[in-house]
């Protein structure tokens, strides 16, 4: 796979954009009906969307969240993932890949006043922050391998990532790395293009073939002062980006389902010969056809209703610690961002179903002809299993089986890697 060649150019700054979802849909829906057109043929050629995701940069789309007080659009969380369910039915590698600066640009509400002030002027220039948190192996689990060392000229990071998701596409990335001679660990936000920073597309999914989610090598990279961020483990600031990471998959499995409903109902509108065993009617006018589409809708309005009403609450846990004044330690995060918490991990068992079964119920509707190569129906399914592999399902059900029985919140790992019991032999 080839390292990318990564000098990040000027962007031409964003407009300043509202915040209700009307206003935005208008703005961005002529961008996302383009994207929609060129979608199976970056798919089927594996022609990474830079320039796609250039021209959102460049529309604002990475600055929807940013507060208004902080001169940003203030668009709320259900607003946001709204748009990222319709961004995901024109291309759901597009949606994805904005998993990365969406986090960073939620958790950087929690922040210090210092941080911001640099990072909020930067991203509505246009600027985007990628992900490099995932080890590939080789790290005791909570610990980490790609380590931030002081040094009289600075901070330096050296280290390896996998699933950088974005970070081919971005100006920055956010690393998580342990502190050499400390405990916990920090994030380093750095250039893309910084010397020591190599960028390799060798993700080798079967789905979401674009977003990105390679290896990126960090090799002595410079940090500068505003790019070292705290992160307190189980504080508000980890609790909400935790479960906003989740939600931007959930948006992007519903907007994958809506894909497929759109897609299955043009092939049966577009359709002339039935089947032999049919009951003689033209396609479209056929009951049992009708029904699977009705089931494929059903299931994707489904997903679509799941996201939004998670989104709701998500944006109720953000409210909750603003008025708590953002506390950055564990011991007195809001019930309601841990209720957002739940939330997301109560989706997470549904929504991955909803979505792949919308994509599978897609091959009853026309038959054979739908495996066409050609016509690529074949990435909804691809697609939507990729996003559902994430965070495995049962690992969800299970955190809420307990939490049900005996109350117990969810709790999560300061950082993966590899299991420390092994099972007796």
């Amino acid at each position: 796979m080839p390292v990318v060649e990564h000098a990040v150019a000027p962007k031409k700054a964003p407009p300043r954009l509202p915040a209700d979802y009307a206003s935005l849909h208008a703005h961005f829906a002529p961008i996302f009906a383009d994207i929609a057109a060129g979608a199976l043929e970056r798919e089927t050629t594996r022609a990474l969307p830079f320039a796609e995701i250039r021209r959102l940069d460049e529309a604002g789309f990475g600055t929807l969240r940013v507060p208004a007080e902080h001169g940003g659009p203030g668009a709320s969380i259900e607003t946001f993932a709204r748009l990222l369910v319709d961004l995901a039915a024109a291309d759901s590698n597009i949606a994805h890949q904005y998993r990365s600066h969406a986090g960073f640009l939620d958790a950087l509400r929690f922040q210090p006043a210092r941080i911001q002030e640099v990072w909020y002027p930067r991203i509505l220039a246009g600027a985007t922050v990628g992900n490099a948190s995932t080890e590939k192996g080789g790290n005791a689990l909570g610990s980490l391998n790609t380590v931030i060392s002081e040094g009289p000229d600075g901070a330096r990071i050296t280290g390896r990532k996998f699933y950088t998701t974005g970070t081919i596409y971005a100006d920055y990335t956010r690393v998580s790395a342990a502190v050499e001679g400390a405990d916990g660990r920090r994030f380093a936000v750095v250039p893309t293009d910084a010397p020591g920073v190599e960028i390799v597309d060798d993700w080798d999914g079967f789905g979401q073939k674009l977003t990105g989610t390679g290896t990126t090598t960090f090799d002595d990279v410079a940090v500068e002062p505003a790019g070292l961020l705290d992160r307190v483990p189980r504080s508000a600031e980890a609790t909400h980006e935790a479960a906003y990471f989740q939600l931007i998959l959930l948006a992007v499995l519903a907007g994958i389902a809506r894909a497929a409903l759109r897609d299955a109902a043009e092939l049966v509108a577009g359709r002339a010969r039935t089947f032999n065993t049919g009951l003689g009617l033209p396609f479209r006018e056929d009951p049992l056809i009708q029904e699977a589409i009705g089931r494929i809708a059903a299931k994707a309005h489904a997903a679509e209703a799941v996201v939004l009403s998670v989104a709701r609450t998500l944006d109720e846990g953000v409210a909750a610690a603003e008025a708590a004044g953002l506390p950055a330690d564990a011991e007195s995060v809001p019930r309601a961002v841990h209720e957002s918490e739940i939330a997301v991990e109560h989706a997470q068992v549904t929504v991955p179903e909803l979505a792949l079964g919308a994509a599978q119920d897609l091959f009853l509707t026309v038959g054979a002809s739908a495996t066409s190569t050609k016509k690529g129906l074949d990435r909804h399914w691809r697609n939507a299993q990729t996003v559902a592999t994430h965070n495995p399902i049962a690992f969800r059900a299970r955190s809420l089986g307990e939490y049900w029985i005996s109350g117990s919140l969810p709790e999560g790992l300061n950082a993966i890697g590899d299991a420390t019991q092994r099972a007796a032999s």
